[in-house]
């Protein structure tokens, strides 16, 4: 196998050194021997997966997400001369907000633990089934993409723990996996870039194939959206419950976890219901969020630990930012 101290100079007192380089390069910690505690076996090894990189995975999905769903709403802006205002709302620049978006979601997603992320994804997918179903056969809601976007990352970095666990060079896929999610979201910046400032008049004189293209077939982004919402949110149930199921010992463990789980969801999404059929508005979705984070803090109060306790808290403030920074696109949805 490929080593560093196989051709490194064999420089005395730096083979832990060496050792521990190989190690973090393959995605591994050595064994705890190696650390000097005594009585350990060679064998005991620790499988941890990177959070940073898994993090900034899940913040790169949320800005394909909302990139994408601007070029869409402010291509519904140009067609209709009544939503001017909206769009010029839009295309407003803010060069240094979103770099400090992704960063902000980042820290967070890798600060939150699996547990925690498991149970927003979980949630946000009774939810949103719940919502698909009560909009009808054929229907959508532009607004549903925006207000998973904490759920998405969640769902990003509870799918790649579950599908990197105990693979070999899992540092390097993660970092390939970072690289390849940062380099979609800066092209998909771009494309929002591009279309807020030249759309209006590439459309119109047929110059650009890339505002031609979104001139026949922009009205299918939703769709696209959706489909891979769909794959993504159905990796992470899984991923979700897989990771939450690790800790217990016994079935008996479990029930008395899932019951109050299902319980607590299900009341939620049937108060959510209702509150979206009696008002609408930034209050409500304010509301909503509360009502979700406040719920799964109590539940957890009961079956959970301290560590989820102030995830919870965590995850309540990270809801909080996406909704506030996406907050024009969320005033066009509720326009449309």
């Amino acid at each position: 196998m490929f080593s560093l101290g196989s051709w490194l100079p064999p420089l005395p007192g730096l083979a832990w050194g060496w050792a521990l380089l190989d190690a973090l390069l393959q995605g591994e910690i050595p064994p705890r021997v190696a650390w000097g505690q005594p009585g350990d076996s060679p064998g005991d090894t620790s499988d941890p997966l990177l959070p940073f990189p898994a993090g900034l995975v899940g913040a790169c999905a949320i800005s394909v997400l909302c990139s994408l769903l601007k070029v869409y709403l402010y291509i519904q802006c140009v067609n209709n001369p009544e939503r001017q205002a909206e769009k010029e709302a839009i295309a407003a620049r803010r060069p240094l907000l979103e770099p400090l978006h992704v960063l902000v979601l980042t820290s967070v997603l890798a600060l939150v633990g699996s547990r925690v992320a498991a149970l927003v994804v979980l949630e946000f997918s009774l939810r949103a089934i719940s919502t698909i179903l009560s909009l009808g056969k054929g229907a959508h809601s532009s607004q549903l993409y925006l207000l998973c976007q904490y759920s998405l990352g969640c769902g990003v970095s509870c799918g790649l723990s579950f599908l990197l666990e105990g693979a070999p060079h899992r540092s390097w896929n993660l970092a390939l996996a970072a690289g390849l999610a940062g380099l979609l979201a800066l092209h998909a910046r771009r494309l929002a870039r591009h279309v807020c400032a030249l759309y209006e008049l590439h459309s119109r004189q047929r110059y650009c194939g890339v505002c031609i293209l979104l001139l026949a077939a922009g009205h299918g982004i939703p769709r696209l959206l959706r489909n891979a919402l769909a794959l993504t949110f159905a990796v992470a149930d899984l991923a979700a419950v897989e990771l939450i199921n690790r800790d217990f010992l016994s079935t008996g463990e479990a029930v008395r976890f899932w019951t109050p789980l299902t319980i607590c969801y299900t009341l939620l999404v049937v108060y959510m219901q209702e509150e979206s059929r009696q008002s609408t508005g930034r209050g409500l979705v304010i509301r909503t969020v509360l009502v979700r984070m406040g719920g799964l803090f109590i539940l957890l109060l009961t079956v959970g630990r301290w560590s989820d306790i102030l995830h919870v808290f965590v995850s309540l403030l990270a809801e909080l930012w996406c909704l506030l920074r996406s907050g024009v696109l969320l005033e066009s949805c509720w326009r449309q």
